[in-house]
């Protein structure tokens, strides 16, 4: 049977929340630590490693404790716990109090990239062991960490960033929204890369005329004028622009009535230098007046 959409107007309106609570989740090697510090750095009570049978209970309790907390509790939850317990998240969430904001932030590497962590820092993986190596261990946390990856608000892609730049991407996407209902990122990647794991929308731009073929633009991207002018000349240029466009302005609403805090719209080409870093700016820049917190990130782009 078809479900309609209960309009905005008519959802009965969630009560004022008492408290903000950021689950942080991921595989090991993938930034959970870095992003516990960050929150911690800005008042957050921080929480590692705990047992996520004990999170109805504990946020409960911080809840209605009588005064001398921030409001805002972090929580790492993460592979270290009993697998029967990570298979239950979602029920767990569920019997969250209603009046508490939850944000569940999953952070994840690529495969190469997690292991290259691992070597280069001798750390051992918390499922690894005389008998499981490391890339089985790291396969067999990814199963073991689905219950959460899919009711995951928020899911960032971390293989290309370093320390600083994560940091940085999760202040702006956890704490730099202030009352915005969506934060909307658009981010710009290569093909020959593979797309964002982070991705919610995707759409590949290859069909469209490339820059890259133009002797003076190769070196330049996306952002400079030549560049620009080059592909505004283009009517498949114009026609994409302009569906995607109204693809977004239907559906993203859509997603705001269905408490959907984050998205990315992820636009991909072949070296994610021309054609996808012009369609992220300029989509970023049509979308900014209807909404506060609007963000680009150009992944093949060296800051």
């Amino acid at each position: 049977m078809d479900e309609t959409p209960i309009p905005t107007s008519m959802q009965r309106p969630s009560p004022p929340a008492s408290m903000q609570l950021v689950i942080i989740s991921g595989r090991s090697g993938s930034g959970k630590s870095t992003a516990l510090h960050l929150l911690e750095d800005e008042g957050f009570y921080c929480i590692d490693n705990l047992p996520v049978s004990l999170l109805p209970a504990l946020v409960t309790q911080l809840r209605d404790e009588p005064a001398g907390d921030s409001g805002r509790i972090a929580v790492c939850v993460d592979a270290r716990n009993a697998s029967r317990d990570l298979s239950r998240f979602p029920e767990l969430r569920q019997k969250l109090p209603a009046d508490v904001a939850v944000d569940v932030v999953y952070l994840d590497a690529d495969d190469h990239t997690l292991i290259k962590r691992f070597s280069e820092t001798r750390r051992r993986h918390p499922l690894s062991d005389a008998s499981t190596a490391l890339g089985e261990a790291i396969a067999r946390e990814r199963t073991l960490l689905e219950p959460i990856a899919m009711t995951a608000s928020l899911k960032l892609d971390t293989s290309a960033l370093n320390v600083h730049e994560l940091r940085s991407t999760l202040r702006a996407r956890l704490l730099g929204r202030g009352d915005a209902r969506l934060s909307l990122l658009f981010v710009s990647f290569g093909y020959k890369r593979g797309i964002p794991v982070d991705s919610d929308l995707v759409f590949d731009l290859r069909v469209l005329p490339n820059p890259h073929w133009q002797a003076a633009l190769r070196p330049l991207t996306g952002r400079d004028r030549d560049v620009i002018d080059f592909l505004e000349m283009q009517p498949e240029v114009e026609e994409m622009f302009d569906d995607i466009y109204a693809m977004l302005h239907k559906w993203l609403p859509r997603f705001v009535a269905g408490n959907r805090s984050y998205i990315t719209v992820s636009l991909g080409c072949t070296g994610g230098q021309h054609r996808s870093v012009y369609m992220a700016e300029r989509l970023a820049k049509a979308f900014l007046p209807d909404y506060k917190d609007v963000q680009i990130r150009h992944r093949e782009l060296v800051s």
